[in-house]
């Protein structure tokens, strides 16, 4: 009896079951749709946090300012400059790895266009910004240094301003009042995709809803104020909110972040360190300001990454092996109900291996078919994770193969013990079952 005879017989004997056969394939089908969705969630989200951390800057070492209370016991807080461009200078001079700095000021602000009025961040910083942050503009031009020599009232903005408040309009040449202060829009920068979650998570900024202006024009032109529970910024005379006795006017040359641009990754750790000494010097020892390598950052999302998809894997692993079980389980019952048909079989001229053939055919087709239903099913679900959960998901074709792979060889692995067990059976015997 050659394999298509033997592949016509196990269909056969599944047909005449079809309930029993389809409620096997059950563990299969669940098994390949949860490991192609989870595969996917985690592609995804691996993605998510690449792009992410590329918003920040692979090459870059960021330096963020903290906030030190007066009143914490520390005697030498008050001798701390603050974050300042003199220290921007220093690196700069003292460090050879380093590519170029660009400081940064934010506050926020209230944003008129003619009727409309919007809450937002308002970003001073220099023409080295985009080439820090691989900024493109959408539209115009970014500011230049005669802009910032000038104290120039030029900005530009984000897509999620111009979209807000310049639905169907050009802004280039329009002008927007920020605070107390009447600004022209030079450019528009290129969208980004900002997560939320990397938002909080990551402390990625949302470029599409900032405002860039020249830093000096923001240092000498504006006054961020702050208070113990949140800062407000005005232009000279608009109105200050919350505890005014609390409230204190920012040293104008006070900046919120300085980011490091390294000439070669490589040297990256090496220059992070050597920036640390500087600012411990010029600090004098104190931790006004904290250091961020975005690098760091990618390994450890990885490793918390890697954890996750262990964990997912082991999980649709797991829904396999049940699913596997549940094929010999099967299988076996079946064979204890056709140890007749296995007798007559053998009578009329069969041998072994034609029995063992049928069986592992008929657990090879419940896998495979299993396996497709499950990849559809998996399609279906991850398209369901994305759009309820919210969550981006990567389908990729590894993903599918491996379930699909892993499908078939928990079949034929499972369905070799009850195939075998039919095989072996005594020809005599199995005549006199009943």
């Amino acid at each position: 009896m050659n394999n298509l005879e033997s592949f016509v017989i196990g269909i056969r004997g599944l047909q005449s079951n079809k309930l029993r056969a389809a409620l096997t394939m059950l563990g299969i089908v669940f098994g390949v749709a949860a490991v192609i969705a989870m595969m996917s969630i985690g592609e995804g989200a691996r993605q998510e946090t690449l792009q992410q951390i590329e918003l920040m800057g692979t090459n870059n070492i960021i330096i963020n300012k903290i906030a030190v209370k007066q009143n914490s016991g520390n005697k030498t807080a008050s001798f701390s400059p603050g974050l300042t461009l003199k220290d921007a200078a220093a690196i700069k001079e003292l460090n050879p790895l380093v590519e170029h700095i660009t400081p940064m000021r934010e506050m926020a602000v209230q944003v008129i266009y003619k009727s409309s009025v919007l809450e937002t961040k308002l970003v001073g910083t220099t023409p080295e910004y985009l080439n820090a942050f691989n900024t493109r503009l959408a539209a115009g031009s970014f500011f230049k240094s005669f802009h910032l020599d000038s104290y120039s009232n030029v900005c530009v903005i984000g897509t999620g301003i111009k979209n807000k408040l310049f639905k169907f309009e050009n802004p280039i040449n329009k002008k927007i009042k920020i605070g107390e202060l009447w600004f022209t829009i030079i450019g528009v920068a290129s969208p980004k995709n900002v997560a939320a979650s990397s938002i909080t998570g990551l402390g990625v900024r949302n470029f599409n809803e900032d405002i860039y202006i020249p830093i000096t024009t923001m240092m000498y032109k504006t006054e961020k104020i702050e208070t113990e529970s949140f800062f407000i910024t005005t232009g000279r005379g608009m109105m200050i909110f919350g505890n005014q006795d609390q409230a204190k006017v920012v040293d104008r040359n006070s900046l919120d972040q300085l980011t490091v641009k390294v000439t070669n990754s490589d040297q990256l750790k090496e220059a992070a360190h050597l920036v640390s000494r500087i600012m411990e010097r010029r600090h004098y020892g104190v931790k006004d300001y904290e250091i961020v390598l975005p690098e760091q950052l990618l390994e450890q999302k990885q490793k918390t990454q890697k954890i996750f998809n262990v964990v997912m894997g082991a999980i649709a692993g797991i829904s396999l092996l049940v699913g596997g079980i549940g094929i010999m389980n099967i299988m076996l019952a079946n064979i204890m109900e056709r140890t007749r048909e296995i007798g007559v079989r053998r009578a009329v001229g069969a041998t072994r291996t034609d029995v063992l053939k049928q069986f592992i055919f008929e657990a090879l087709t419940i896998s495979v078919l299993g396996g497709f239903i499950g990849i559809f099913i998996g399609f279906v679900l991850t398209s369901l994770i994305s759009t309820y959960a919210d969550w981006k998901t990567i389908i990729s074709p590894f993903s599918v193969v491996l379930a699909f792979v892993v499908s078939v060889a928990t079949g034929l692995i499972f369905g070799i013990y009850p195939a075998k067990q039919a095989a072996d059976k005594n020809p005599i015997e199995s005549l006199r079952y009943e």
